[in-house]
C-alpha cells in the first residue's frame, strides 16, 4: 500500500474515525497485543532479538497507551508529537535501542497482519486508516532517529 500522508495535516477526520472504531474492536480482543507480538517476533531475528529479555506485561501496557497517544497527536498535529513521542524517540533511537527505520516496516506489516485477524470488519480501508495513523509516529520516530532529543 503506497500513502503520501500530510505529516503536518494529519489523516482526515474519516480516517481518525475509521482507526478509533478499529482500535475499539481490536482491544475488545483480550489476545490483540499477543497475537500482534507473535507476529512481529516472527517477522525478524533481529526483532527477536531486539525484545531478549522484555518484560512483555510493561511492553504491551506500553504499545497500548501508544495507539492512544497516537490518535492524541493525529487529531492535533499544530501541537506535534512531542509531548508523547519525546521520550520514545529517545529511546528507540541511535543512541539507545537502535531502532531503524527497516524494523518499523515490520513493525507496520504486523500490526496491519493483526488488525486483519482481530478486527472483524476489517477493510483496506481500515488497514489504510490505521497506516495513516500509525505513520505519524513512525515518521517521527525515523525522523529523530539521530537524537534531535540528544542521546
Amino acid at each position: 500500500m503506497t500513502l503520501t500522508p500530510n505529516f503536518r495535516l494529519g489523516p482526515s477526520p474519516l480516517a481518525l474515525a475509521i482507526f478509533e472504531a478499529s482500535l475499539k474492536r481490536c482491544e475488545a480482543r483480550p489476545d490483540f497485543l499477543d497475537v500482534f507480538y507473535e507476529n512481529f517476533l516472527a517477522s525478524s531475528p533481529e526483532v527477536a532479538e531486539k525484545f531478549a529479555g522484555t518484560d512483555f506485561a510493561r511492553q504491551k501496557e506500553a504499545l497500548r497507551a501508544s495507539f492512544h497517544h497516537l490518535l492524541l497527536v493525529a487529531r492535533n498535529p499544530k501541537q506535534g508529537p512531542d509531548p508523547y513521542l519525546g521520550e520514545i524517540a529517545v529511546r528507540h533511537g541511535a543512541g539507545h535501542l537502535a531502532i531503524g527505520a527497516h524494523l518499523y516496516d515490520l513493525w507496520l506489516d504486523s500490526l496491519l497482519e493483526t488488525v486483519r485477524a482481530c478486527d472483524p470488519e476489517s477493510s483496506q480501508e481500515v488497514e489504510t486508516a490505521w497506516e495513516e495513523v500509525m505513520m505519524v509516529g513512525i515518521h517521527y520516530l525515523c525522523t529523530n532517529y539521530e537524537g534531535r532529543h540528544g542521546r
